[in-house]
């Protein structure tokens, strides 16, 4: 009789958890969200947004580091020095930094792709030319596609020169002051990144205002603020940036 009456547990029977009955299929909903939002153009351009933010307060960082050059070589290799100890006693040399490079490099890669398939999309939504051109579009506008370019391939050579130090002639390891006066000194080194720099600062322009529509912008007023941000901070990064090689070429930081 007990092996007549016996049944094995089935996973949709009521007797069963709730919890347990539910968790599953709860899990499968919210996979299924993310990939239809992923999937979307909307969900594109929200990943594009948010990473683009990153990487701007990443710049923006990195470039109030980059200024301390100007106080001389013991204030800018304390802080290169930081940059490796920053989160001690709780994290383990370079640790933090490594925590900043790997979210920056999830951040670039989610922007990258996620515009590239935008790209692609978009083509194929309109596979023939326009007759007319579009009226008035933006320099930063037309150039947004290859400037992200220019600016990914800046990345690798700026690692290659100041992290990795393989192109970096006259570099010494532990000492970045010497090795960004090093670089400064050449003039593919000015010229690498004067160009790079002039590019960034066209696709933050563009991108921190498409970022904002994407977030939702509100008002007609917040649009202007929000323009006039986008201007103003492109502006700025460029100026601060392009500042250390000129002023390492001009002979101000040597």
């Amino acid at each position: 009789m007990a092996l007549a009456t016996r049944t094995d547990r089935d996973p949709s029977r009521t007797d069963q958890h709730p919890s347990k009955r539910n968790r599953q299929p709860e899990r499968d909903r919210q996979a299924s969200v993310l990939r239809l939002f992923w999937r979307s153009t909307l969900g594109k351009k929200t990943v594009m947004a948010v990473s683009g933010l990153i990487m701007l307060g990443y710049l923006v960082a990195h470039m109030m580091g980059n200024l301390k050059i100007f106080f001389g070589p013991d204030e800018f290799n304390a802080y290169g020095h930081w940059l490796r100890t920053m989160g001690a006693p709780v994290l383990h040399y370079s640790w933090g930094l490594w925590l900043v490079r790997v979210v920056l490099l999830l951040a670039v890669v989610g922007h990258a792709v996620s515009a590239y398939q935008l790209s692609r999309r978009d083509i194929k939504a309109r596979p023939a030319k326009y007759v007319h051109k579009r009226p008035r579009s933006s320099y930063a506008t037309r150039t947004m596609r290859w400037g992200g370019v220019i600016v990914g391939l800046f990345i690798v050579w700026h690692l290659l020169d100041l992290t990795t130090l393989t192109v970096n002639e006259n570099a010494q390891a532990g000492h970045p002051y010497e090795n960004v006066v090093a670089t400064f000194s050449t003039w593919y080194g000015n010229t690498v990144y004067i160009v790079a720099m002039l590019a960034v600062g066209l696709h933050i322009r563009h991108g921190f205002w498409s970022a904002a529509q994407t977030l939702g912008v509100g008002s007609a007023t917040r649009e202007r603020i929000l323009k006039a941000a986008a201007h103003g901070l492109a502006l700025v990064l460029t100026a601060g940036f392009v500042s250390v090689p000129v002023a390492v070429m001009t002979g101000w930081v040597s």
